[in-house]
C-alpha cells in the first residue's frame, strides 16, 4: 500500500515572524509539507499556481492583494477547485472574515489559537471539511449576517431547493455534522450528506463553509446563545 502523501500548506502572511513560526510548527508533522510563502495575496496565488497546496494558510490584511480578495481568485479559478483556504485572523470580531467565508474560504483560525488547533484545523480543511464548529466562528457569522437585510432575493435564490433541503440547509447553518442532522431529521447520515451534495451542486456552494454563508444570508439560519 501507498503511503499517504503529506498535506501540502502555503503560508500567506506579510509578517515574517508570523510564517516562520508556522513552518517551524508545521515542519515537525510528518504528515505536513510546507510548499511555499507568500508575503501578499497576489503572491500566493502565483506560488498556487506553481506548487498546488491542499491547504492556504491565509491572512486577511496583506499589501498588494488582501487575503479576501486572494481567496475570491482562488474560488473563482477552474483548476484551483481542490485548494482550500484557511482564514487567520488576530481578531474574532472581524468583520472581514465572514466576507472571507463568502468569497470561499473553508474556515477561520485566530492567530493565537494552540499549535494543536492549527494542526486540527488543517488536517480537517484537508479532508474537504469546513471549521465551522468553533462556538466564535458561529458568533462571528451570526453577528454579521444579522446586519443583513433578508430580501425578496434571498427567497428567490432558496426556490431551488425542496423543503426537505430547507430544513437540512437550516441545520448545516447551526453546525450540525451529518451525523446530527439525520438524527434532528429522522434520516441515515449517508442521506443527510446526499441532501448536503445537491444542495451545494444547485447554490453553487464551493464547500460547507459556504452553505453556512446562505443559511444566514437567506435568513432561514440564526443562532441563539
Amino acid at each position: 500500500m501507498n503511503p499517504t502523501p503529506p498535506i501540502k500548506v502555503l503560508l500567506a502572511d506579510d509578517e515574517r515572524l508570523v510564517r516562520s513560526g508556522f513552518k517551524v510548527l508545521l515542519d515537525l508533522e510528518d504528515d505536513i509539507t510546507v510548499v511555499g510563502e507568500a508575503t501578499n495575496g497576489a503572491e500566493a496565488i502565483e506560488l498556487i499556481h506553481a506548487t498546488r497546496p491542499d491547504v492556504v494558510l491565509m491572512d486577511i490584511r496583506m499589501p498588494r492583494l488582501d487575503g479576501i480578495r486572494a481567496t475570491g481568485q482562488i474560488a473563482g479559478t477552474k483548476g484551483l477547485e481542490q485548494v482550500k483556504v484557511l482564514i487567520l485572523t488576530t481578531y474574532d470580531t472581524d468583520e472581514n472574515v465572514f466576507e472571507a467565508l463568502e468569497a470561499g474560504a473553508s474556515g477561520f483560525l485566530l492567530k493565537d489559537a494552540g499549535p494543536a488547533e492549527l494542526l486540527h484545523a488543517i488536517r480537517v480543511i484537508a479532508a474537504g471539511d469546513a471549521l465551522l464548529a468553533p462556538r466564535v466562528t458561529r458568533r462571528l457569522i451570526s453577528q454579521f449576517t444579522a446586519q443583513r437585510r433578508v430580501t425578496k432575493s434571498g427567497e428567490d435564490r432558496l426556490a431551488v431547493l425542496t423543503d426537505r433541503e430547507r430544513e437540512v440547509l437550516a441545520l448545516v447553518g447551526q453546525g450540525m455534522s451529518n451525523d446530527e442532522i439525520g438524527a434532528a431529521l429522522c434520516l441515515s447520515p449517508a442521506t443527510a450528506r446526499t441532501h448536503v451534495s445537491r444542495m451545494m451542486g444547485k447554490l453553487g456552494a464551493r464547500d460547507r463553509a459556504q452553505l453556512v454563508a446562505i443559511a444566514y444570508q437567506t435568513g432561514l439560519s440564526h443562532f441563539t446563545d
